[in-house]
């Protein structure tokens, strides 16, 4: 049986494989939309012979139409079965965006409640949003869950388009995302927005993120919190009826608002929760009929959402922890973000694959860690690798591992505050160092930044105390 390559499967097939362009425009832009699109393909074709996917474009700053009005074009995900395509078998699918600044949300209210105060039920913010920018890169998941959530948008669009008869074949635009928590479930929510807010920019000018807090729909006064719903998802539709307008509404903890109904029904749970329940149910099937809407929503327990909620889901997805190759892929861009910022000395970190390799086929890592020439690339990856698997077998969540450097930092780098440029790991408090030798610390390559070895020492260290205090806590 004989294998086909990649590149045998792009000679083979006479697809055009579709590529997403994304063209970020800078505040100060006034260019047309179209100009710019018509510009970047026109760019592209004529200065690229392949395009690595994803990556950021570069040479267009000598374009003057691009240079004056964009901030940055990215090549993102392709079905492509190759990671460099040939543009001549790509379909270029540009998207030109310009996200608002500063945090747009706003109160959504429901009106006045029983005692007369006025409830916000949620927040409206307009999409693309700058604070959004790089959430959706930076969400690591093992397999196909981002490409599968975006793959699902677009086959809605595609029947929606095509006027498919809703009595034969029915979609509820319902997504449910339930795990633990942190693993990213709420944040992929608004990068999936952000990322449909650029995706499908060509048809809806504008876009909105609509976020539900769950816990202010439920009132003290009996029988309100149905209403409320009620009041709520009226305010939705009234947004969705401008069909120029894409709304995404998340519902975070949906379990709030959906708890079984067989509580309620068995008299464990208030008769007011059963009314919500109904309330959300029926508005959802009001809001399945409208086009230019999502309702994604998560929960961390799973087993407390009333069944009929998750039979509307078209999806339901499981977000697990992090495996050990989506944690190095974090901690990477964490020791990546910290190199660029000059808290780490500058250093070569390599990619995962890479480490796969270096782990597969190197014997040991120097245990002193030592010297800063000791800690190569090889050593580095080999290192981050292991520490990532350590992480795995404490199964910390991705809101865990993010915050690793700031508790490295504090518990045993420094003492004082911010390093300068010429800062060196001090000895405040009396204590060793954290390679144990005491004043064998020096400045990163440049003066400029804690070395790469102290840094993985700390985060080390870290890992193993979180590891005994949560131990103590479950004891």
């Amino acid at each position: 049986m004989s294998s086909t390559s990649s590149s045998d499967l792009l000679t083979q097939s006479p697809l055009m494989w579709p590529i997403h362009i994304e063209v970020r425009l800078s505040p100060s832009s006034t260019a047309r939309f179209d100009t710019i699109r018509n510009a970047v393909h026109q760019y592209i074709s004529k200065s690229f012979e392949t395009i690595a996917l994803p990556s950021k474009l570069d040479g267009w700053e000598h374009v003057p139409v691009l240079a004056s009005s964009v901030e940055q074009i990215t090549a993102c995900e392709s079905s492509s079965p190759t990671s460099h395509l040939p543009v001549a078998q790509a379909s270029l699918q540009i998207h030109v965006y310009q996200p608002t600044d500063g945090d747009s949300a706003e109160g959504f209210s429901t009106g006045p409640s029983g005692d007369g105060e006025e409830i916000t039920a949620a927040s409206v913010c307009e999409l693309p949003s700058r604070q959004w920018e790089g959430l959706w890169d930076s969400l690591i998941f093992p397999d196909e869950t981002k490409s599968r959530l975006l793959d699902y948008i677009y086959a809605t669009v595609l029947f929606s388009d095509a006027d498919v008869d809703f009595n034969v074949v029915s979609w509820n635009r319902v997504v449910l995302l339930h795990g633990p928590p942190g693993t990213g479930k709420t944040s992929l929510c608004r990068a999936l927005a952000q990322k449909l807010s650029v995706r499908l920019s060509h048809r809806y000018p504008q876009s909105r993120l609509l976020e539900i807090n769950s816990h202010s729909l439920f009132s003290r006064w009996f029988s309100e919190s149905g209403k409320l719903v009620q009041k709520l998802f009226s305010s939705v539709m009234e947004l969705v009826e401008d069909e120029d307008t894409f709304v995404v509404v998340l519902i975070d903890e949906v379990e709030s608002l959906t708890a079984a109904r067989a509580g309620a029904m068995s008299g464990t749970e208030p008769t007011d929760a059963l009314r919500v329940v109904n309330a959300l149910l029926t508005q959802l099937d009001k809001l399945r009929h409208k086009k230019n809407v999502l309702v994604v929503s998560t929960s961390n327990l799973a087993k407390a959402i009333d069944s009929a909620f998750v039979d509307r889901a078209d999806i339901v997805q499981y977000i697990d922890l992090p495996p050990p190759e989506a944690i190095y892929v974090i901690l990477r861009s964490c020791l990546i973000e910290l190199v660029a910022k000059g808290v780490v000395a500058p250093v070569e970190v390599p990619s995962l694959d890479e480490a796969r390799y270096f782990e597969r086929t190197t014997v040991d890592v120097d245990p002193d860690h030592s010297t800063a020439a000791s800690q190569g690339p090889r050593q580095i990856a080999v290192r981050l690798f292991r520490l990532s698997q350590k992480c795995r077998e404490q199964k910390m969540s991705g809101r865990s591992l993010r915050r690793l450097p700031v508790l490295a930092q504090a518990r045993y780098i420094s003492l004082g505050y911010a390093p300068s440029p010429n800062f060196a790991v001090a000895d405040l408090a009396g204590q060793k160092a954290v390679n144990g030798t005491k004043g064998s610390n020096t400045p990163g390559p440049e003066g400029r930044g804690t070395p790469v070895e102290v840094w993985l020492n700390a985060m080390e260290k870290v890992v193993e105390s979180q590891a005994g205090e949560l131990k103590r806590f479950e004891s």
